[in-house]
């Protein structure tokens, strides 16, 4: 184990040399590169309980809506979500980011939780009770177009 020279090509015209934290034997960074990455990492923020502005009483109106919303029709994306609760007509709701608040609020003491569907290269954030199955199905039919099509 050690340091090795390692070839660096730019453009194919000119060649020079650097020193490279590289394992000799297997082809892999060392212990000491790896230690040095892990530690140049700033640790992700705390964030700070979200406190809800709308009294208790509205609050639990809220939460109680969108939770039967959540729980009836399944899981759930923010857009559907709000659709469902524009159809209900609930009038504590001032917004779309509000309703965000709200939902991470209630992830936050666990009333709901968040799932992700992976679709290819996409990902859907769905909201859903801890109480529903996760019978995921893929929102849009996934068109492959490195299949060939048989007719």
């Amino acid at each position: 184990m050690g340091l090795q020279p390692t070839k660096v090509e730019s453009n194919g015209s000119s060649c020079r040399t650097r020193n490279s934290a590289i394992d000799s034997k297997r082809g892999k960074p060392s212990m000491f590169a790896t230690a040095i990455r892990y530690l140049g990492k700033k640790p992700k923020p705390k964030m700070k309980p979200i406190e809800l502005k709308t009294p208790p009483e509205q609050t639990q109106t809220i939460t109680r809506v969108i939770f039967d919303i959540v729980k009836e029709h399944g899981p759930l994306t923010i857009a559907d979500t709000w659709e469902r609760v524009k159809e209900v007509g609930l009038r504590g709701l001032t917004s779309k980011r509000h309703m965000k608040i709200v939902l991470r609020w209630m992830r936050e003491r666990q009333k709901l939780r968040l799932i992700c569907n992976h679709v290819g290269p996409h990902k859907q954030f769905l909201y859903t009770t801890w109480f529903t199955k996760p019978s995921i199905k893929p929102a849009k039919p996934v068109n492959d177009s490195s299949q060939p099509k048989f007719s």
